[in-house]
């Protein structure tokens, strides 16, 4: 199913930079074509601009586990039981990087794994009603075996601490809401949707 309308159903009047800093904070000013026919009035939006990024799902078939990192994230000091969170690894694409490679890249800077293999899943917006943000979702073979210790990068104020666990237990740390990061989510709950299809190929190998 197609959505009823494209980019040449918005007019765009304006587009200016409200803050630049880390991140970036834009105004649009538009209308678009309404459902019912006709246009919208002048609407103004701030967003959120922070570039794309990876999400990467390091998941080991032979011992069906999956590879988890702990790190701070200092936007949920106030509303999480702790700031420091279990996710995938995750990194931003800067301009002119291909998506697969900072996969591959992300994966070793903060596991210290090496990717058997790479494999795209999906793309998805973060949160598309404040910011442009796309992740590109990949899962990625690993013999979680050699996974231990900490990593980061300390230029980048980096504290990463690598975590190997059973995948149901990872799944059932989701449920629990021990785990309750969008991306995370969204990659276990793929994980638990497919990991018999991951499992028969790899053995198929």
């Amino acid at each position: 199913m197609n959505s009823t309308f494209t980019h040449e159903d918005v007019e765009l009047f304006a587009k200016k930079t409200l803050y630049k800093g880390f991140f970036k904070m834009e105004e649009y000013r538009f209308k678009h074509r309404l459902f019912d026919g006709g246009w919208s009035g002048e609407i103004i939006r701030e967003v959120f601009e922070r570039g794309h990024a990876v999400v990467v799902l390091p998941y080991d078939p032979i011992n069906d586990k999956v590879v988890l990192i702990e790190q701070i994230r200092i936007p949920v000091l106030e509303s999480a039981k702790s700031p420091w969170l279990f996710e995938l690894v995750a990194g931003m694409i800067d301009a002119g990087q291909e998506s697969e490679q900072v996969a591959i890249k992300e994966l070793k800077e903060e596991t210290g794994l090496d990717a058997l293999s790479v494999t795209k899943v999906n793309q998805y917006f973060a949160s598309p009603g404040g910011t442009s943000e796309r992740f590109d979702f990949y899962w990625a073979a690993v013999d979680s075996s050699n996974a231990d210790g900490n990593y980061g990068l300390p230029e980048e104020h980096e504290d990463i601490k690598v975590h190997v666990v059973d995948r149901e237990f990872a799944y059932k740390m989701m449920t629990d809401g021990q785990i309750d990061n969008a991306s995370t989510v969204i990659g276990l709950q793929w994980l638990q949707l497919n990991y018999q299809d991951l499992l028969e190929s790899h053995h198929e190998k």
